[in-house]
C-alpha cells in the first residue's frame, strides 16, 4: 500500500502476542502507522517491548499502551491520545479486535469450578461487545476512515462444541452477529466489517483451552495442508482484507485455516 499525504492507522486491541502481534508486524511493513492496546503483566513487558521495537523499525508511526481495553474511560484516553498524534487527514483505517479474555470452565464441575452466568457475561462482554463499543467510539470521535475496515477473529468453536468452551463459543457467535450488523448499519459511513475464522493456531490463548494438545493433534490430522495455522497466515489474511481490492467484502466470515474445517 502507498501512503501519500496522510497516515493510515491500524488500531489493534490485543496486539502484544499471537494473532494481534503478527498482524501489527505485517501491517507495519506495508506503510501503516500502528497503535496497540494490550493488557499484560509487568513481568512480561521485557519480551513484549522487544517485539514492539521491531515493529517501530518498520512502522511510519507507533503508539502502544498497556491498559484495560474494556474500561470506557481508558478507551477515551487512548483515542484522545491517538487524536493528538494524528496530523490533518490521518485516519483509523483498520480496527483489529484480538481480545482473548474469557472463561474456559466446564458447565459441570465442583461448586467453584463450574461455568457461571457471570463468567459467561464477562466473556461475551470482553470478546464481543467490546468490538461494538470501540467501533462506535471511533465513529463518534470522527477518527474513522471513509473506507474503514473492522476485522475480528473467530474460530471453528463458533459452531462445533468443545467441552469447556461454551462461554467463548457464545462470545464468538455474538461477535459474528455484531459484525454482520456493523457491516449493514454502518455501511453508510464506509465501514466494512468481517471476521476471520482461523484454524487451530498455537498461541498463549490456545494453550489455555482444556485438552489443547489433543485439539492440535486432531487439527493436524484433519488439515489437508499438513500443518496447523500460523499467526502469520492470519496476519496475511488481515492484510488482504485491508486492500482496496477487498472493499466489496463485508459482513462475512473468511476462513483462513488451510482447509482444516473441510473435514
Amino acid at each position: 500500500m502507498s501512503v501519500k499525504s496522510k497516515k493510515h492507522w491500524v488500531l489493534i486491541l490485543g496486539g502484544s502476542r499471537g494473532l494481534g502481534l503478527a498482524t501489527a508486524q505485517k501491517m507495519a511493513k506495508h506503510g501503516y502507522a500502528i497503535c496497540i492496546v494490550h493488557r499484560d503483566r509487568r513481568a512480561d513487558m521485557v519480551t513484549i517491548e522487544q517485539s514492539f521495537r521491531k515493529i517501530k523499525a518498520d512502522a511510519i508511526d507507533f503508539y502502544s499502551v498497556n491498559m484495560d481495553a474494556l474500561n470506557p474511560e481508558r478507551r477515551k484516553e487512548v483515542l484522545n491520545k491517538l487524536k493528538g498524534l494524528m496530523e490533518e487527514g490521518d485516519t483509523i483505517k483498520v480496527l483489529i479486535h484480538s481480545i482473548a479474555k474469557g472463561s474456559l470452565k466446564p458447565m459441570l464441575a465442583n461448586s467453584e469450578g463450574s461455568l457461571s452466568a457471570q463468567d459467561m457475561e464477562i466473556t461475551i462482554r470482553s470478546m464481543a461487545l467490546s468490538l461494538y463499543e470501540w467501533v462506535m467510539e471511533i465513529l463518534n470521535e470522527g477518527l474513522h476512515d471513509k473506507d474503514m475496515r473492522v476485522i475480528s477473529f473467530t474460530s471453528e468453536g463458533n459452531k462445533k462444541v468443545i467441552p469447556g468452551y461454551a462461554a467463548v463459543a457464545a462470545a464468538k457467535a455474538t461477535l459474528e452477529a455484531l459484525t454482520r450488523s456493523i457491516a449493514l448499519e454502518l455501511a453508510s459511513e464506509g465501514v466494512k466489517a468481517n471476521c476471520i475464522q482461523a484454524g487451530v493456531t498455537e498461541t498463549s490463548s490456545f494453550s489455555m483451552i482444556p485438552n489443547s494438545d489433543l485439539i492440535k493433534e486432531n487439527a493436524l490430522k484433519r488439515n489437508p495442508s499438513g500443518r496447523i495455522t500460523l499467526p502469520e497466515d492470519i496476519a496475511n489474511t488481515v492484510f488482504l482484507l485491508s486492500m482496496d481490492e477487498a472493499k466489496w467484502i463485508t459482513g462475512t466470515i473468511i476462513k483462513a485455516d488451510g482447509g482444516e474445517s473441510l473435514t
